[in-house]
């Protein structure tokens, strides 16, 4: 059973500890970014972008503590986060009112089919691919490419739509401002970066940073949702801790892969209950032994799950675009077996608790 006085004691924020995340994250990506530029003075070209890679995971785990702030996990106070996590999207590319509000949409409808899936990756169902136009079908299956994914991805995402949000509602004022706010917060990067080093020398430092950041977070999110024995229901079966459990996978990096991306692979933990942070996440995970039931992917398994694109409803899982309605007995073993984690009640969780009720969940 996993009651909320269980989860509620990984709920504290701990001021000292996110000062530190904070700090190890902050210096060591301004340190990097100082010698990305010294490496172009000297004209090690090949050494600037072979220092892209760590830098830009240090970028993503600046966005991952953005991502916190945006919970209300990462401080205690709530306008230390909103503060923080305003401050950093203008390293991160994300305005942080804009990100969060798509990002609590979803949390509160994710693997429920009958919502949009706003601030996650779109995913059709079997049936519907089926009744879509050749032209359409042939959309679907360029936006689900992963290359399109992870490499033009980014450059829409942060570069377009983050930058002029048309798909939110003139009313949404606090996000539109945020997004007006970011873009002036970068604009005045670039000018300030124009006049110290010149824009040249900016674009060709953070353009590889931002694209291993974005490209990594990207995919960090395909993976933590798309997995073959993922969860998705109709309005009347969808239940919120079970999309939490079985929908979210446990992502199990290298220690220092898992550090870099800020512990979200333990994405069934930070699903279920999206108020302990970062820097508790395995803590969590190790003292509730129901954790243990959710999809664990390793590094290597998580690549077979770039093939999944569709959800079957009549397999209740994910497939490729070549399966089509065949049910494989190659596919059945993609990325995980099949998990057995209680339905919501049995979790312990009351299931009229929505995210919006339960502080736990939010």
């Amino acid at each position: 059973m996993i009651d909320r006085s269980r989860l509620a004691a990984f709920c504290r924020p701990d001021r000292r500890r996110a000062l530190v995340e904070l700090t190890s994250t902050l210096v060591p990506l301004a340190i990097g970014l100082v010698a990305m530029v010294y490496c172009i003075e000297l004209g090690f070209g090949l050494l600037t972008l072979g220092l892209a890679l760590p830098v830009g995971l240090l970028m993503l785990r600046t966005f991952v503590i953005q991502h916190d702030c945006g919970h209300g996990s990462f401080f205690a106070a709530r306008w230390a986060n909103d503060l923080l996590g305003g401050l950093l999207g203008g390293l991160t590319l994300a305005p942080y009112a804009y990100w969060r509000r798509n990002h609590a949409h979803h949390h509160a409808h994710h693997g429920n089919l009958g919502r949009e899936q706003l601030g996650g990756l779109e995913t059709l169902t079997l049936a519907r691919y089926r009744g879509l136009s050749r032209v359409r079908r042939l959309g679907y299956r360029l936006y689900r490419n992963p290359l399109v994914m992870l490499g033009l991805g980014p450059i829409y995402q942060f570069g377009l739509k983050h930058r002029l949000p048309l798909d939110i509602p003139r009313a949404w004022r606090r996000e539109w401002l945020s997004a007006v706010v970011n873009d002036l917060a970068l604009l005045g990067l670039l000018v300030l970066g124009d006049q110290t080093i010149g824009l040249a020398r900016v674009m060709q430092v953070m353009i590889p940073v931002w694209m291993v950041a974005l490209s990594t977070g990207i995919w960090l999110f395909h993976v933590q949702h798309q997995f073959a024995n993922t969860y998705w229901q109709h309005p009347e079966h969808w239940r919120f801790v079970d999309a939490a459990l079985r929908g979210s996978s446990f992502y199990d990096l290298p220690k220092p892969l898992d550090w870099l991306t800020g512990s979200i692979g333990y994405h069934h933990v930070h699903h279920l209950a999206p108020k302990v942070p970062m820097y508790r996440l395995a803590e969590c995970h190790a003292a509730i032994p129901e954790f243990a039931q959710a999809t664990r992917l390793n590094l290597r398994e998580s690549f077979a799950c770039a093939r999944l694109r569709l959800w079957d409803e009549d397999q209740q899982r994910l497939i490729s675009l070549a399966e089509g309605p065949t049910h494989s007995r190659r596919s059945r073993a993609i990325c995980s077996s099949t998990i057995n984690v209680p339905l919501s009640p049995a979790v312990g969780i009351v299931e009229s608790e929505s995210p919006a009720t339960c502080r736990t969940c939010i």
